[in-house]
């Protein structure tokens, strides 16, 4: 369906959404990541993936830098 490449900030970067789906996708998912950070603070997570009926978002932080949160979302279905 897309992807949303964002700062660390939730700044958006690039995107293959339309901009309404991408203020939305980068807004939440770099919130939960960072919520999500602060909960397992000692594994320092680097991979989230959300899956639901329709949609299935997975988002990484850049491995080295951290600098930049890239998200992917796509439709289960059609894998």
């Amino acid at each position: 369906k897309g992807i949303v490449i964002t700062s660390h900030d939730g700044s958006v970067i690039r995107s293959t959404l339309d901009n309404i789906q991408t203020q939305q996708y980068s807004t939440l998912v770099t919130q939960l990541a960072a919520k999500g950070k602060g909960v397992v603070r000692d594994l320092d997570p680097e991979f989230l993936r959300i899956r639901s009926k329709k949609h299935e978002v997975m988002g990484t932080r850049h491995m080295h830098t951290k600098s930049y949160l890239l998200i992917v979302i796509q439709n289960p279905h059609e894998l």
